[in-house]
């Protein structure tokens, strides 16, 4: 018998927007293609859509299995019966325009020389992404979403989304975020993009004419990526200072953790666009909408105060801390917005919002029974 529980199969869809788009930073392309998927009905009213957004690596995937059989990268949050329930709400996941999984990026033709674009792809902001969404919405008929929901950087767009299109997202959903990366923040990002720029096959961003990929730079980004994902005590708890087989007394795999880190590179090396990563990193150091109010976060979200909001942290999560997300808390009661906060105590640090923790998805759940009752009224 088929698994309730499962949204089974499902299958992407890509929309295709033939007028040029313009970027955050005055550059154009000609036209673009989004990579979706969909989830669930949209009701007659098309008032139960929720947008799920998605941080660095991931893509439009986002529940049930693909057509190659792997499971979504949300899966444990998003279908029937779970806290995104897809028997009531219709659910959309999109790949970002820049990414690498469908939407055009980096390493599809520039139309204007027949190329990839590589590294002459524009740069990329988090404003570009919600406003690409936005198009998407209008394609899809949508006027206004139920919600937008993220975690990290994805919970940066549904900021986003409520800050410049509060009229269009009842709820905005806010998980492991921040509303500026610390220096902290953006200098590991650096270290991760200069280890891809400077690896020999990055050939200035054109290594696809070269037929190569800036393998050793993507193994070190990612690993350092890892890094701040886990908190060091699952870190302790799940490695330790195990080695394999002993000390060698050189320089190859010899603790756990090690080993780890480099099976976590390879795996992304073998699927991510370096351009892509770029391109992501980027967009998660610009992002910083008290920037344009000389720095007072209170004005920025100013425009958002009509939308509802509920904000997680993990206390673990030493990334993007739960004092970031006390900020944007802070700065949404001063709106007088209508705001639920949680401090989840929980293990795994910045990855938290990515795994099963019954409180945080009891949370979610009780959220969404809120919203459908809206919606349904």
């Amino acid at each position: 018998m088929p698994d309730p529980d499962s949204l089974g199969v499902v299958r992407s869809s890509l929309a295709r927007f033939e007028a040029p788009f313009r970027f955050r930073s005055g550059r154009t392309i000609e036209r673009f293609d989004l990579a979706y998927e969909t989830y669930g009905r949209l009701n007659a009213a098309r008032s139960n859509a929720v947008l799920v957004c998605h941080a660095l690596n991931a893509s439009h995937h986002v529940a049930g299995l693909d057509e190659a059989g792997n499971t979504g990268w949300w899966d444990n949050m998003v279908g029937p019966g779970k806290p995104l329930d897809t028997r009531r709400f219709f659910v959309v996941g999109v790949n970002n325009l820049g990414g690498c999984f469908g939407s055009t990026g980096p390493r599809d033709a520039n139309p204007q020389t027949g190329r990839p674009y590589g590294a002459d792809f524009p740069v990329v902001t988090v404003e570009d992404w919600v406003e690409a969404q936005a198009l998407l919405a209008d394609h899809l008929g949508i006027a206004r979403f139920a919600a937008v929901m993220g975690g990290s950087l994805g919970a940066m767009q549904a900021l986003q989304w409520a800050i410049a299109h509060p009229e269009r997202v009842r709820h905005a959903l806010v998980f492991a975020s921040t509303p500026k990366l610390s220096a902290q923040n953006i200098a590991f990002n650096e270290v991760a993009r200069q280890a891809i720029v400077t690896d020999p096959e990055f050939h200035g961003g054109h290594y696809y004419a070269h037929g190569v990929v800036p393998t050793r730079g993507l193994r070190v980004a990612r690993m350092i990526g890892h890094i701040t994902y886990l908190s060091d005590d699952v870190m302790a708890e799940k490695f330790g200072r195990d080695l394999r087989d002993g000390l060698n007394f050189g320089y190859g795999t010899e603790f756990q953790i090690e080993s780890y880190l480099r099976h976590q590179g390879e795996k992304f090396s073998t699927y991510f666009d370096a351009n892509t990563y770029l391109l992501i990193t980027k967009a998660l150091d610009y992002f910083d909408p008290a920037a344009a109010c000389g720095g007072n976060l209170k004005q920025a979200l100013a425009s958002a105060a009509g939308v509802g909001f509920l904000v997680v942290s993990f206390t673990t999560d030493w990334r993007f801390s739960p004092a970031r997300s006390r900020e944007i808390v802070a700065a949404l009661t001063a709106n007088r917005a209508r705001v639920s906060y949680a401090e989840i105590d929980a293990p795994h640090g910045h990855d938290e919002f990515l795994l099963e923790d019954a409180r945080y998805h009891a949370l979610v759940r009780a959220y969404y029974e809120r919203i459908a009752a809206e919606v349904q009224a």
